[in-house]
């Protein structure tokens, strides 16, 4: 099969890989469109030594079954593989469970392939005329309807009550956007600094959007929910001191892990922090209904590529030169 590979840093070639082989429960499935996530912006500067070269990246995935009982159908797949029966699995927060693996890591191969192999429970099932390109993001989409559910709960009233800061313009936060909007919520606030990204938010009409570089900052001690979907030092300030008493920070992104967070502050005016990790598979299923619904708007703010022109798209994204808020690799046929 022909694979996107990751050899090195900044390093991509597109080249001839054996076809994966199925273990017991598993199936192989052709890929029809996987997006490029930031983690694996991450591995491609070399700044994840959970993903050491060579590595096939690349988890948010669709595609279609090619063998077993469930050949030809049409499928989103769970990339996060876990054991099924310890206290979390079992008790619903599989997200958490310590036997976990997340393809595009070690030992799994990732989707940035033409084919790709999965345990059966892993995967969903999608309607018959729903885009390959919009069903691979369910994963990012899922990963945002994770931490609004998740920020709601700890907010104790409905997100529609709520006035909501969204720090990063990426698939994430452009996904918690729409999903705010949907759920009702009336004040949304995005920081982004890419300008080509600020404006494909601007253009998905849901939210006010700033520059968190040269645009004055966001009301301090004032938002009753902020989503950080970028994870850095510079993000986590900025939600410190955005925050209101007794409000709720939900970090997801993983830019990096040194300082930011005013942690006196979230002592002395009883702020819930909150650390948001993936997705459970109601998740995916849910993410999958909305996009399928079109609660989610349009999704105009992807981009499709070969996934022979893959290295160009992973420069373009390193060097801020696409505005889109996601570029999906699609294979040569």
């Amino acid at each position: 099969m022909k694979a996107l590979v990751y050899t090195g840093p900044e390093c991509l070639e597109y080249r001839d890989e054996p076809d994966p082989v199925p273990r017991e429960g598993e199936v192989l499935i052709q890929v029809e469109a996987s997006g490029i996530c930031g983690s694996d912006m991450h591995a491609y500067f070399g700044h994840d030594e959970r993903r050491p070269a060579p590595l096939i990246l690349g988890h948010e995935v669709s595609g279609q079954v090619v063998s077993g009982d469930k050949q030809g159908q049409r499928v989103v797949i769970n990339p996060l593989v876990t054991c099924g029966i310890c206290d979390d699995c079992l008790g619903g927060r599989s997200n958490l469970c310590r036997q976990r693996q997340i393809i595009s890591m070690q030992p799994r191969q990732g989707a940035f392939s033409e084919l790709l192999s999965m345990p059966e429970r892993n995967l969903v099932v999608l309607p018959d005329d729903m885009s390959f390109a919009h069903a691979a993001l369910t994963e990012p989409v899922a990963t945002a309807m994770h931490g609004v559910v998740e920020g709601e709960r700890a907010f104790g009233r409905p997100v529609a009550e709520a006035r909501v800061l969204v720090l990063g313009g990426g698939a994430i936060g452009i996904a918690v956007a729409l999903i705010l909007h949907s759920h009702g919520c009336g004040e949304i606030r995005l920081g982004e600094t890419n300008q080509l990204r600020r404006q494909t938010v601007v253009n998905a009409s849901v939210c006010d959007v700033y520059d968190p570089l040269n645009d004055p900052e966001p009301d301090v001690n004032d938002w009753d929910i902020v989503i950080d979907a970028v994870g850095g030092a510079a993000t986590r300030k900025a939600a410190s001191r955005a925050v209101k008493p007794g409000g709720v920070i939900v970090h997801i992104g993983l830019m990096d892990n040194d300082g930011g967070l005013d942690v006196r502050k979230l002592t002395l005016q009883e702020i819930r922090f909150l650390g948001c990790y993936t997705y459970t598979m109601l998740d995916i299923r849910a993410s999958v209904n909305a996009l399928y619904s079109g609660a989610l708007g349009k999704l105009d703010w992807i981009e499709q590529r070969p996934l022979s022109e893959g290295a160009n798209a992973f420069l373009d994204l390193s060097r801020g030169r696409s505005a889109s808020a996601k570029i999906v690799l699609v294979p040569d046929r």
